[in-house]
């Protein structure tokens, strides 16, 4: 039988070779030497080439789509005749520690006098911190006291704006002295700090929405003067800005999360 099959190859080395061809890729180099022996000489069978169409598989899309694109970085001075991307780059950058600084003073686990200082009381004359109209004091870890007798007439509006600042308080008055329980740290109470971060990152994040707008709309004014890739590229720009700025806000919602929950 081996003798038959030998035979059969020696016999037809064209056919041999096209099933050879046929197993490879159609891309490959279309002309195949079929055979060389002795005292003979080289034979060449010429095949079409056809197109080749790649298929990406799904391994190789998904791969693809946790690439990070190419970043855009703009010198500042080039465009400033355009639109000031730096005073965009600081307002940004103002609602970040906006953010920051309400994280450090209103959502403690332990909370201090100075958590107390920015809450916005609605008053006769417009809004005012509670530091600016009371006295605050820590009387012991358990009872901070806002003392009133220098603006008494605001007093029942800084109790509504301590029982309305999202801080869990429960403050109780004394004539012109509010008295403010510190409560008990609770899972209960970490859990409604956490959803307060997170209410504030997302108010946070509509501020930074609105700054990217308004930078959008400064650029379009200039349209008529400046070419189209130069727009977009500001426009990339402007967006990488505010995409890193809510990238930042979450690395700080996360590690003040951590924080809360313990």
């Amino acid at each position: 039988m081996a003798l038959g099959l030998r035979c059969f190859f020696l016999a037809h080395p064209a056919f041999c070779n096209s099933l050879v061809v046929l197993t490879r890729p159609v891309s490959e180099v279309t002309l195949k030497i079929l055979r060389e022996r002795q005292n003979d000489h080289r034979q060449y069978m010429a095949y079409p080439a056809l197109p080749v169409r790649h298929f990406v598989t799904k391994k190789a899309k998904a791969k693809g789509k946790g690439q990070s694109q190419t970043r855009v970085n703009i010198n500042a001075a080039l465009v400033e005749d355009i639109i000031n991307l730096e005073e965009v780059d600081e307002e940004m950058k103002s609602v970040m520690e906006t953010l920051k600084d309400n994280f450090n003073k209103t959502l403690n686990i332990r909370t201090s006098p100075g958590s107390l200082d920015h809450i916005t009381v609605v008053t006769a004359d417009g809004k005012l911190a509670l530091n600016q109209i009371g006295r605050i004091s820590m009387k012991s870890p358990q009872l901070i006291l806002v003392n009133m007798a220098s603006f008494p007439e605001c007093t029942a509006a800084a109790i509504k704006a301590i029982r309305e600042s999202g801080m869990n308080l429960n403050p109780e008055v004394e004539g012109t002295l509010v008295r403010v329980p510190i409560p008990k740290v609770t899972r209960e109470h970490r859990e409604m700090l956490v959803k307060l971060a997170k209410q504030n990152t997302n108010k946070a994040k509509d501020s930074l929405r609105k700054v990217r707008a308004n930078a959008m709309n400064k650029l379009k004014k200039s349209k008529d003067k400046t070419s189209e890739d130069t727009i977009r590229l500001i426009e990339k720009q402007i967006s990488q800005m505010a995409d890193d700025a809510v990238a930042e806000l979450d690395r700080h919602l996360a590690v003040k999360t951590k924080e809360l929950l313990g």
